[in-house]
C-alpha cells in the first residue's frame, strides 16, 4: 500500500473513533440530565413524580408538585452534603497512617446525615399523605412500598454524578 492509502485509512479510524466517542458521551449526559435520584434510590425522569400515578384532582396535584419540587432541592443538597463526607472518609483512608479516630467521626457524622435524611423523607411522606383522601393515601402508601420493595437500594441513594 502507498504511504498516502495509508495515511487516509488512519485518518478515517481516528474520525470514526471520535465520533463513537462523542455519541456515547452525548448519550451519558442526556441520560444523566433527564433523571433524578429519588430518596427510595432509584431514578425516574425529571419533572416526573411518583404521585402522579395517583388519580389527583388538579389543585391536590399542583400543591404535591410544588411541595415535592421544593423537597427534591432539599434532598439533593443533603446528598451532594454526605457524597462530599464520603469523599473525605476516602481520602482519609488513603493516608499512609489513617487516623482511627477522624475516620471513626466523619462515620459518624454520614450516619448522622442519613438519619436526619431519613426523618426527614418520612415526614415528607406524611405530609403528602395528609393532603389525599383515604383511598388515596393507601394507593400513594402502596406505591412507595413497592418503590421501596422492587429491589431498589434502601438506606441512602447514591448520588447523582453531574
Amino acid at each position: 500500500m502507498k504511504n498516502s492509502t495509508l495515511k487516509f485509512l488512519l485518518f478515517a479510524s481516528l474520525i470514526l473513533n471520535i465520533s463513537f466517542l462523542g455519541a456515547a458521551g452525548y448519550q451519558y449526559y442526556n441520560k444523566q440530565s433527564t433523571y433524578w435520584t429519588s430518596p427510595f434510590g432509584y431514578k425516574i425522569q425529571k419533572g416526573h413524580f411518583l404521585f402522579e400515578e395517583l388519580s389527583l384532582k388538579p389543585e391536590q396535584l399542583k400543591t404535591m408538585r410544588e411541595a415535592a419540587t421544593k423537597f427534591r432541592a432539599v434532598i439533593d443538597e443533603k446528598k451532594q452534603s454526605i457524597a462530599s463526607k464520603r469523599e473525605e472518609l476516602i481520602t482519609m483512608m488513603r493516608q499512609d497512617n489513617p487516623d482511627r479516630n477522624a475516620i471513626a467521626a466523619v462515620v459518624s457524622e454520614i450516619s448522622g446525615m442519613q438519619e436526619e435524611m431519613q426523618g426527614m423523607i418520612a415526614m415528607h411522606i406524611l405530609d403528602m399523605k395528609a393532603g389525599l383522601d383515604k383511598n388515596q393515601q393507601k394507593k400513594f402508601l402502596d406505591l412507595i412500598e413497592n418503590a421501596m420493595t422492587e429491589g431498589r437500594q434502601m438506606g441512602c441513594p447514591p448520588t447523582e454524578q453531574n
